[in-house]
């Protein structure tokens, strides 16, 4: 179903386990950056972690670990992801999280420098330092496709990456995540109708 804000919810009860996942899917991946912006989307998936109006940063992660649960996130082509997986009893407060980043990131330069670096430090050692790992990511896409948007690397580049202003990465979160951009998934030991 849709709610009044635009977001898709689907829900899948299974109550084998006392667990449930919350999957969060947004409509952004990167193939809807644009040139001298490469990697906004994975840079996101990282920024998104950096903590929002009334979750500080490291809070996400502590609060659902704490309460028995694991997290994380990944950046496609065509859309970026993050998932919690935790006791059914806890549903409350991972959605609570979510909806706390979504209305309210904590987007300042301190958060933006430290994000660069770690996708930097990704880049240089899952691509950069694997033996025909650039070749595959980097190249091989320009042979396949003609179309910019399909052949770019989708971890960045460090020149677009440290060209990044919190203005720029401001614009990126108000333009694509936002509720009617997203799908939100529930899946476990829910009640439909609660």
């Amino acid at each position: 179903f849709q709610l009044p804000n635009g977001m898709r919810v689907v829900l899948s009860q299974d109550t084998a386990a006392p667990v449930v996942a919350v999957y969060i899917i947004y409509n952004v991946g990167a193939r809807s950056e644009e040139k001298g912006r490469t990697g906004f989307a994975h840079l996101f998936e990282h920024m998104m972690f950096q903590g929002s109006k009334n979750a500080p940063k490291g809070l996400h992660f502590k609060t659902i670990e704490s309460n028995g649960g694991w997290l994380n996130g990944s950046t496609h082509p065509d859309y970026t992801d993050y998932y919690q997986v935790l006791p059914s009893n806890k549903l409350a407060v991972a959605l609570w999280l979510e909806s706390d980043r979504m209305r309210g990131l904590n987007i300042t330069e301190e958060n933006l420098a430290n994000q660069k670096e770690a996708v930097k430090e990704e880049r240089r050692l899952r691509l950069d330092n694997q033996p025909y790992v650039t070749a595959i990511v980097d190249l091989w896409p320009r042979l396949l496709f003609r179309n910019w948007r399909n052949f770019h690397s989708l971890i960045g580049s460090f020149e677009d990456l440290d060209a990044a202003t919190v203005d720029d990465v401001a614009r990126f979160f108000k333009t694509y995540y936002a509720p009617n951009n997203a799908v939100l998934v529930l899946a476990g030991d829910i009640d439909l109708e609660e």
